[in-house]
């Protein structure tokens, strides 16, 4: 994949941005982000405005990988960004209108819902390696500004997680510590409210200007 990000620098360029030649060896590389986990927003949209221009070359298990990868970056605002690019009919596809769907679920943080969506549409996600996790990422982070502590069981819930030792990793991953009564410390109390010396400079001159306009 590193090998083809030089290329599509050039690609993107000026007006070859809109060659429709190019569209063959941008859904090769969307391919590629999908398999290793890589990603690259311009190239992709790039890509979908190709679509836009060329109805009769879309292809709609390319728009599904570019619509994964996108929700893999959460909280960007990307997943917005190539949805502005897709025709209604487009969007009325049943493929997409279940990944818009998931979407909706994660802008709400309906976790636990979305895993049960995600589990039983299984072969949707399986073009994106990594999709599952990149997605957990994002709950990490939701849970990091949103708790300080949480039950383990509503944690493995929320990372969509069936064995509970799957949790512990993701304990490691963001320093969170089980405190051994079923709860989990997201941050502690001294990590979100930290002391600051404040030192105010305040000279006789300054006082003085304000003490006469008084008068």
């Amino acid at each position: 994949m590193e090998g083809m990000k030089s290329q599509m620098v050039s690609m993107l360029q000026g007006i070859e941005r809109y060659n429709p030649d190019n569209i063959k060896t941008l859904e090769h590389y969307v391919d590629l982000q999908a398999r290793e986990k890589g990603y690259d927003l311009e190239a992709n949209l790039a890509l979908l405005k190709l679509y836009q221009f060329n109805p009769t070359h879309n292809n709609m298990a390319v728009v599904v990988q570019i619509l994964l990868k996108s929700l893999t970056n959460l909280p960007h605002t990307d997943f917005v960004l190539c949805k502005c690019l897709l025709s209604q009919e487009v969007q009325e596809d049943p493929q997409i209108k279940t990944i818009l769907y998931l979407a909706d679920l994660l802008e709400m943080c309906q976790f636990k819902i979305f895993w049960q969506q995600v589990h039983s549409q299984g072969d949707l996600i399986k073009s994106v390696a990594g999709f599952e996790d990149s997605v957990r990422r994002f709950v990490c982070h939701v849970i990091c500004i949103t708790y300080q502590t949480i039950e383990e069981g509503v944690l493995g819930e929320l990372l969509g997680l069936v064995q509970e030792t799957s949790v512990a990793y993701w304990l490691e991953q963001y320093g969170w510590k089980a405190t051994g009564d079923g709860l989990v410390t997201v941050s502690s109390q001294e990590e979100i409210i930290k002391t600051r010396n404040i030192t105010e400079k305040i000279d006789i001159e300054s006082v003085a200007s304000i003490m006469a306009s008084c008068y």
